[in-house]
């Protein structure tokens, strides 16, 4: 139904040219003004119903600005009816249009408000940019041959330009919504340089009110068909190395865009054509340090998260067996001893079986805040070692501290009174304390096995106790 719209649309442009030749001109700027603007509806109404937003909308922009050059050639051709002159702020319009579409390149998805700050300030002096160069070689209401040589050039370079980042972008994601944009916009852009370089280059002597006028329409109507259309989800390979590459090069379109316009006006406006240069350069290596500070966060977080047991917020077993081996070490190179205390929550299965997951979940958490609380020194570490098993690193601590330390958290736990799967008696835990009074060799192995028979021995013994073992000096 789209596409027979469009032709339709097409059809109407050119029977309403045939059948009405003493009205050709305004009559043909009324269907050049309308495509554009069913193409910006269309990117709209795509838009609410896409996860790449940003993108429909800055296209629908970039058609409502194309649109609004096209309405003020009407105005001066069919208002004024001045035919001859070309209006310089027409001509910035036609430019402006790609801002939004380079923005849209440019910009990654779900990134912080400030870096989308620094692309839109970079967007915006791209337009100043375009301003400036624009009226370098026209007038608001004229712009004489030289100028619209230059701007003409512009035009070819701009065009190129989106047309070739676009086809990048699309080739490049992996994201099904934002493939589905790029790929509309690549096709869009690919198809809009091939009328503007005709019309531009070939077309040159002709005004508007020409059967030429339906090449106009061709990109409009086929970015407002692509935009209606149902997309095809279909699963695509994308080289990793490749999507990787230009997710983190997107963000240089922009500098890049400021360099090359910048680079256009080196002989016309000198000083500002290097302040374009350096703020490029500026934004883009701002740009760089905030996205490389954002990578450090994340990395750390990640690092942070790969050493925290998730249910219970203690160390985990990985940061436990790290922490064992730095304080043995340290233990060994000092000439002092170390102790572990490795403690079980007393009839656990039996407390799931009973109770249920959820609540086991819960027993876990208060244990081990409980644990945590009583371990005050900055130098013990209190670990998930599985299950319901927990192990405390004592380091740097005269030895006979460990079992007092020990004691203190089964009295706290015992003390929590949660309800146990024995009648009358609430949740307790068993601790067996490893010491090792002094560090010989490189392997921890030692101290291990001593809290685990100590372990073994409080269990043995009637649970809910502390017993204590120790490996030979």
């Amino acid at each position: 139904m789209v596409v027979w719209l469009s032709v339709l649309y097409l059809l109407c442009h050119g029977i309403a040219l045939v059948l009405m030749p003493a009205h050709a001109l305004p009559v043909s700027y009324a269907f050049l003004i309308g495509a554009p603007l069913l193409a910006g509806l269309a990117c709209v109404w795509r838009g609410r119903r896409s996860a790449s937003i940003v993108g429909w909308v800055a296209m629908a922009l970039g058609m409502g600005l194309w649109a609004a050059g096209m309405a003020l050639n009407m105005y001066q051709e069919v208002g004024r009816g001045n035919a001859d002159a070309t209006p310089g702020l027409s001509m910035l319009l036609y430019v402006l249009y790609g801002v939004p579409l380079t923005f849209a390149m440019a910009h990654p998805r779900h990134e912080p408000w400030y870096l989308s700050l620094i692309d839109a300030l970079l967007a915006l002096l791209l337009g100043y940019l375009f301003f400036v160069y624009t009226f370098s070689f026209a007038t608001l209401n004229d712009a004489g041959e030289d100028g619209i040589a230059h701007l003409r050039l512009m035009f070819d370079v701009e065009n190129i330009f989106i047309a070739g980042f676009a086809l990048l972008r699309w080739r490049a994601s992996e994201d099904p919504s934002r493939r589905v944009f790029f790929r509309t916009l690549c096709v869009f852009a690919w198809v809009y340089l091939g009328v503007a370089a005709y019309i531009n280059h070939v077309e040159t002597e002709g005004s508007y009110g020409g059967l030429v006028d339906l090449l106009i329409d061709v990109p409009f109507l086929l970015l407002a068909i692509m935009a209606l259309r149902p997309s095809r989800r279909s699963e695509v390979r994308v080289p990793r190395a490749l999507v990787m590459a230009v997710r983190a090069g997107s963000p240089l379109i922009l500098a890049l865009s400021l360099m090359v316009v910048s680079a256009l006006m080196v002989r016309e406006h000198p000083y500002l054509a290097v302040a374009g240069f350096a703020l490029a350069t500026v934004g883009s290596g701002l740009r760089s340090v905030l996205m490389q500070m954002r990578s450090f966060a994340r990395q750390d977080q990640l690092d942070a998260l790969s050493r925290i047991d998730s249910l219970t917020g203690l160390a985990n077993r990985r940061q436990f067996d790290q922490s064992l081996r730095d304080a043995w070490e340290q233990a060994r190179r000092s000439g002092q001893g170390i102790a572990l205390l490795m403690v079980d929550i007393d009839c656990f299965k039996a407390f799931n079986d009973r109770f249920g997951h959820p609540a086991g979940d819960q027993c876990l958490r208060l244990v081990a805040a409980t644990l945590a609380g009583c371990a005050v020194r900055s130098t013990d570490l209190v670990a998930r070692y599985g299950g319901e098993e927990f192990a405390v690193v004592v380091a740097s601590t005269p030895l006979a501290g460990a079992p007092a330390l020990a004691e203190r958290m089964r009295r706290a736990v015992e003390q929590l009174q949660l309800p146990s799967a024995e009648s009358g008696r609430p949740v307790t835990i068993s601790i067996g304390v490893g010491t090792v009074p002094r560090v010989l060799d490189a392997d921890p192995a030692e101290v291990l096995a001593a809290a685990d028979a100590a372990l073994y021995a409080a269990k043995r013994g009637g649970r809910n106790r502390v017993e204590a073992g120790g490996a030979p000096a």
